[in-house]
Formats: structure tokens, sequence, C-alpha cells
């Protein structure tokens, strides 16, 4: 078992290590300006399955440097679902949606609607169920003072501020599980087709809805065969074909 173990490190080892030698040939190839040869290479590491935010934002630069749309803004993403704050992929990426046709704008949220989702995804599922485990046990530790002191003063004390912790806890409980929900229907994909006719049925024989061009980013509701319900950020619901899109959460 050992010696698997040691196989299996020194495997990952050697292919992290070939990985970063060929990142290095991508950007030099880039810094050349030759671009296809440098998103080659950018290509190989992700084959073999190890992803990086920097992989991702220097393929989407090489595919920008070339105009081509849809996979530079693609490729921006993938970067910031790894590194979501970072100011240069966001900002290459609003360069790159200048390129874009489709001008979609996004319903703005409203009153509590607004505040709760804004509150929801302030942490992600695993910081709210941690922060949930350190409000359940201080409210533990001050249920406790409250039933082993005897001052009156430390019992209304612990028993109230035991009780605000136990509404915290179960409070992060239930807003883990909601940034769950809404993490799960975030499904979103680019448009890669440069005009796809979105349909209001999921056949090609339904009338058209709208029409997409390529780089638009898509929110996948449901899938029907060779078909995807998709919402765009101003409302706007219809399908396409499957072969139109590319998701962005598969890695």
């Amino acid at each position: 078992m050992k010696h698997i173990i040691y196989i299996l490190f020194f495997f990952f080892g050697s292919l992290t290590a070939q990985n970063e030698t060929v990142f290095e040939q991508a950007n030099a190839l880039y810094n050349d300006a030759k671009f296809d040869e440098a998103i080659a290479k950018y290509e190989s590491i992700l084959e073999t399955k190890q992803h990086s935010a920097e992989v991702y934002y220097n393929l989407a630069n090489a595919h920008y440097k070339l105009n081509n749309i849809a996979p530079s803004i693609y490729y921006y993403e993938k970067a910031l679902q790894l590194k979501p704050e970072d100011k240069d992929i966001l900002n290459n990426r609003a360069y790159a949606k200048k390129m874009t046709v489709d001008a979609i704008q996004a319903v703005p949220q409203l009153g509590l609607s607004r505040f709760f989702n804004k509150v929801t995804n302030a942490l992600t599922f695993d910081n709210w169920a941690r922060l949930a485990i350190v409000m359940m046990v201080l409210f533990i530790v001050l249920f406790l003072v409250y039933y082993f002191t005897h001052g009156t003063q430390s019992k209304r004390v612990s028993f109230i501020l035991s009780f605000v912790f136990l509404f915290l806890s179960l409070s992060s409980v239930g807003l883990a599980f909601q940034k769950q929900a809404l993490d799960n229907k975030d499904n979103p994909a680019i448009v890669f087709a440069q005009k796809s006719e979105v349909k209001t049925d999921p056949n090609s024989d339904g009338k058209d809805a709208f029409v997409l061009h390529e780089g638009a980013k898509v929110l996948v509701l449901d899938t029907i065969n060779d078909w995807r319900k998709i919402k765009l950020l101003d409302g706007k619901i219809g399908w396409i074909n499957a072969k139109d899109i590319k998701m962005l959460n598969n890695f």
C-alpha cells in the first residue's frame, strides 16, 4: 500500500512539473504573438484534468487576441469560477463582452428579495454550515453557564445570549440550504453558435422566441433530448439546441 502511495505522489508530482513546463512554453508562444500555438499548449494542460484560474485566464486572453468571442468569454468565466474576485479577469471579461452582439440587461432585484439573496450569497454553503456549528457550540456553552451559575444577573445574560446564538445557528442552517438551492439552480452556459434561433418549444418546428449570438451567457433550466430550456438575465425564456451552447460547470 505504501508503494502505491509513493507511485501516486510521483505520478502527480511529475504531471504537475510537466504542466508547469508546458504552461511556460505556452506563455512564451503567447508573448511571441503565436496565439494558436499557445492555445494548443494551454488546452493540453486542461486535457490532463488539472485546472487553474491562470490557465483559463491565459487561454481566454489568447482567444481574445484572435477575436474568438465565445471562447474568450467562456474561459474568462471558467477562470472566475475559480477566482471570483480577481480584478484582472473581471476587467478582461468586460472587454471581451464588448465584442458581443446581444445587449442583455439584467432585471434588477428589488426590496426583500435583493436583500435576502445578498445575505445568502455572502458566504458559501460550507462556510454557512461552519458558522452554524460555531453558533451552536456557543449556545451550548452559554446554556451550561446559565444552568450552573447562581448569580441572577449572570443567569439572565447567559440565558438571553444562549438563545440569541441558537437563533443565529438555526438561521445559518437555513441560509446554508438556501445557498445550496441557489447553487444547484445556477447552471450557466455560453452560446458558441454565431447565430442561434431560440424557440418557444423544444423542437426545430417551434416558433422563434428570440435570437442569440456567440458570447451570450444563459442559464440552463431544463433539458429535453437535444434541447435546453434557457433563461436570460433580462428574464426571457426559450429553448435552444444543445449544440449551440457550452456548459460552464463542466470541468
